[in-house]
């Protein structure tokens, strides 16, 4: 008899693993909370505006094409990609803007303008951050982490020691960098992992491959398409979609079935049940307190990614000056840093980057205007309310109008605010968080929250909460580690 299972959640891991259970032959019904599919990454779509409302970097192509291929697809068969050139543009306080060329030629000129010999150095930090992001994007990646057993085979131990784990990325780069400038634009993929560059393991900086080497890619249309893409995959595997459907609780019953009960109205039984939701709220709200496997002083002891304070902005005119991708490091890096992660605190000057998807793409926007995601990451210890929400924008302005010399206050014709509130509104996300858990060392692979409960054996977890990390790559990737660990120990 055909055995059934519950995904709770329509984001990429969701959707990864419901797609793949119904490939292996299990009955899949996804139930969503919200009205339609991608989770974080949806779609706001207001005056003639599209916004999308979540990841913008389409980064690590191949673990996207991974996926499809899998169901004899490929990414061309639901999207087109349009590789980013200039991959971004930094604004600085006290130079020129630098626009990173998504050609490597280019690039290593660029490093070499900025500082003799960073060219040839370039080519050796890329050429290390290649083997860690093949050994780190190989078998490491893909474990369930149920056990540190799983890491101790010899071959993934003589491959572990080419992850640089023990030192910092910030120390990393420092040994190959002088600049300041240099050290920034290598330091700001790490920057959302959730711990400052001198505490992420320099493992991480394998993320300098995928951004300068692998590339900054956009979906036309939006990053949306590839959420319609991820469902329209689970449709053809027979997954079974439910929206407008919040679960309310899980219960273990007699027979070792699973009962889910829904906002909605939906009551059912399951021989499985995989949550894709936040891990914290499917153990806090939706199971009874014998049936957790992580008490509330387990949760409050990690260390988390940071939130967002998000702007959604439309303006009456194109902001040429600006690139789809753009940073302004037009404040204090470190300062910023610690009121994240060390003194948890409205920023006094912050960094934030920018997304202007309607210069690559004329369909973001009406005809002549300029759609703009304004990102500003921030501790998850705060509060927000207007007043703080006004003022953030407010600075954004300003500093768009000084940067462009177009006074961005004046041709603003739609705004919209998005901050930790919403994030617990609408995802019941752990502390307002935007990324998940920190990708500190001892929250890294068998240390984050496990695929398995401990106390129901047939309740299985993926996210950003657990394995792999936080970011959409690893959401995809999440979905496939729990796939195949359900189907392994279930097969005859």
């Amino acid at each position: 008899m055909q055995k059934t299972i519950a995904v709770i959640g329509a984001g990429f891991a969701g959707m990864s693993a419901a797609a793949l259970l119904a490939k292996q032959g299990f009955s899949v019904t996804l139930l969503e909370k919200n009205q339609g599919p991608g989770g974080r990454a949806s779609l706001l779509e207001e005056a003639g505006f599209k916004f999308d409302k979540g990841p913008s970097f389409y980064w690590m192509p191949d673990i996207f094409e991974r996926f499809f291929q899998q169901f004899n697809k490929s990414a061309s068969d639901y999207y087109e990609l349009i590789r980013l050139d200039p991959s971004y543009k930094v604004f600085w306080k006290d130079r020129e803007p630098i626009s990173m060329p998504a050609r490597l030629e280019e690039l290593t000129g660029l490093f070499e303008s900025l500082e003799r010999g960073a060219g040839l150095q370039l080519n050796r930090f890329l050429a290390e951050a290649k083997k860690k992001y093949d050994t780190g994007m190989g078998r490491f990646v893909y474990l369930p982490s149920l056990s540190l057993t799983e890491y101790l085979s010899f071959d993934l131990f003589r491959q572990s020691l080419k992850l640089d784990l023990f030192s910092s990325v910030a120390g990393h780069i420092a040994h190959y960098f002088k600049n300041p400038y240099l050290r920034q634009l290598l330091e700001f993929p790490v920057l959302f992992l959730g711990a400052k560059p001198s505490a992420t393991p320099a493992l991480y900086s394998m993320m300098n491959y995928a951004d300068l080497v692998l590339g900054s890619w956009y979906p036309s249309g939006g990053m949306y398409e590839v959420s319609k893409a991820f469902f329209q995959t689970g449709k053809d595997q027979g997954v079974r979609f439910l929206f407008n459907q919040e679960v309310l609780s899980i219960r273990a019953l007699p027979d070792k079935r699973m009962k889910l009960v829904t906002r909605g109205g939906f009551d059912q039984d399951f021989d499985y049940i995989v949550s894709g939701a936040d891990y914290h709220h499917t153990e806090t709200s939706l199971l009874q307190e014998k049936d957790r496997s992580y008490p509330q002083s387990y949760w409050n002891s990690r260390t988390m990614a940071p939130s967002a304070l998000l702007y959604f902005l439309g303006f009456d005119r194109r902001i040429d000056q600006l690139e789809h991708h753009s940073l302004f490091f037009d404040a204090d890096f470190d300062q910023h840093a610690r009121e994240i992660y060390d003194r948890p605190g409205w920023p006094a000057d912050p960094l934030f980057y920018t997304n202007s998807s309607s210069l690559t793409d004329a369909r973001c926007a009406p005809a002549g205007h300029h759609n703009l995601v304004a990102l500003i990451p921030v501790s998850v210890e705060l509060k927000d309310n207007e007043k703080v929400r006004q003022r953030y924008l407010d600075l954004i302005l300003q500093r768009l109008t000084h940067h462009t010399g177009i006074d961005a206050r004046k041709h603003l014709v739609y705004q919209k605010s998005y901050a930790q509130a919403d994030f617990i509104d609408e995802y019941h996300s752990l502390k307002g968080n935007a990324y998940g858990l920190a990708n500190t060392l001892l929250q890294t692979g068998p240390f984050r929250p496990k695929i398995r409960s401990k106390k129901l054996p047939n309740l299985f977890y993926c996210g950003q909460l657990t394995v792999p990390g936080p970011g959409l790559p690893p959401s995809i990737i999440s979905g496939e580690i729990v796939a195949k660990y359900i189907h392994q120990i279930t097969k005859p």
